[in-house]
């Protein structure tokens, strides 16, 4: 297997904009047709995004939806297509420990260089084989070490305490992802950062922002259930005129204005996200 170039601890270390795509594999028990149908119009966003300087993160159960696994169709049909270095797949404790080994050893086999471990939501679905993130990524360590790890942080909550997580000897993350937030959110982002460059937290973060695609109540409305949704904030943009793209765009610029230089943004679906992604891009340079 070829040594990749690209390194993805450098890059997030990099001073330059990193605008990442967080991916979502179809969910489980849907028909064959419809799932191949997904991963068809997936491969395509991701072989798109990979001849971008983007980094693509694809999830695992999120929001306690089973999805199907995002490794074995990555490997059997994008191989030597899209370098696997800038995919990075999530692994949740939602799974058998014995599973979530084996998963990593696959991984670093197919040339992925970093997992984001996280718990996995509580609520729903299967029990946790290990009850916190961090004892899953001292496993994998352990089994294979040449992995790079992410962990978590939620700039809406206690930023001390958040940075007290991170910190933590046994936190085993060599970068980590946030909780969505918006320029509606910055104050509490704002005071995030400011505890993250005063303590000197070495791991590099990529912040979470939204694709809102439009104001429906209802969906704003389930949205809350899993983050933080501004919804009348995210109305009043809508009816200010602002496309989805300039709305996400707008809470990007916000981010880099206090600090923040790596982002990923969540929403993006199926089809026409390589789309989306570029009005996004395009958008940042009209602020």
């Amino acid at each position: 297997m070829l040594q990749s170039e690209f390194h993805l601890l450098d890059r997030l270390r990099d001073s330059r904009l990193l605008v990442a795509a967080e991916l979502r594999p179809p969910r489980s028990g849907g028909s064959h047709a419809a799932s191949m149908d997904s991963w068809i119009d997936m491969y395509h966003s991701i072989r798109k995004l990979g001849r971008s300087d983007t980094v693509v993160f694809l999830t695992d159960n999120a929001v306690g939806q089973e999805e199907e696994e995002n490794l074995q169709h990555l490997t059997a049909n994008l191989a030597g297509e899209v370098d696997p270095a800038k995919v990075v797949p999530f692994l949740t404790c939602k799974h058998s420990l014995e599973y979530c080994l084996l998963y990593a050893t696959r991984a670093a086999s197919h040339g992925i260089q970093a997992l984001t471990v996280l718990g996995g939501d509580r609520s729903v679905g299967p029990p946790r084989c290990l009850p916190r993130a961090y004892q899953l990524r001292r496993a994998v360590r352990a089994r294979v070490p040449g992995l790079t790890l992410g962990g978590w942080a939620n700039p809406h909550r206690d930023a001390a305490e958040q940075v007290d997580f991170l910190l933590r000897q046994d936190n085993t993350a060599e970068f980590f992802l946030t909780q969505i937030v918006s320029h509606h959110s910055i104050a509490s982002v704002d005071r995030f950062v400011t505890e993250v460059e005063r303590r000197n937290v070495p791991q590099p973060g990529v912040f979470g922002v939204f694709y809102y695609r439009s104001a429906n109540a209802t969906t704003l409305s389930r949205l809350g259930e899993f983050f933080p949704v501004p919804a009348s904030e995210i109305t009043r943009d809508f009816d200010s005129g602002l496309t989805a793209a300039h709305i996400c765009a707008r809470s990007i610029r916000e981010l880099y204005r206090v600090g923040v230089r790596n982002v990923y943004v969540s929403n993006l679906g199926f089809r026409r996200v390589g789309q989306r992604y570029a009005e996004i891009v395009a958008a940042l340079a009209d602020l």
